[in-house]
């Protein structure tokens, strides 16, 4: 069991990794649609829509790379002083509490709107 959570773990960190370079495509994007708009005149749609996009991943993304190497910001003044198996207890009483009700309220009511816009074949105003 141990060897799947380290696999997992693995995986979250390299997806992360590899989610970092949207950070290079959106300042690429950003520079050239600055470039572009302030210097030639000829704003482009398709590359605030690129940084639009690139930040949306990163920001999801950086969350489960953030999680995988116990990043998160906690305010745990009587936390730390506990023992692992005690924290790991109180962290997985909070999942089941916040995280995954949460997480299946936006899956539930989100789904209709996800669909709907599949159907329609929704874009951003912005894209080509």
């Amino acid at each position: 069991m141990e060897n799947i959570l380290l696999s997992i773990d693995r995986l979250s960190a390299g997806v992360g990794k590899a989610f970092g370079w949207c950070i290079v495509i959106m300042t690429l994007g950003t520079c050239y649609e600055v470039f572009m708009r302030k210097l030639l005149g000829a704003p482009t749609n398709w590359a605030f829509d690129l940084s639009y996009c690139m930040y949306g991943a990163l920001f999801m993304m950086a969350g489960a790379y953030t999680l995988s190497q116990n990043g998160h910001v906690r305010g745990d003044v009587l936390y730390r002083l506990m023992p692992l198996r005690v924290q790991a207890g109180i962290e997985l009483v909070l999942y089941l509490i916040f995280f995954f009700p949460g997480f299946i309220a936006m899956l539930v009511y989100g789904y209709p709107y996800a669909m709907t816009s599949w159907n329609i074949q929704e874009v951003s105003i912005y894209s080509p």
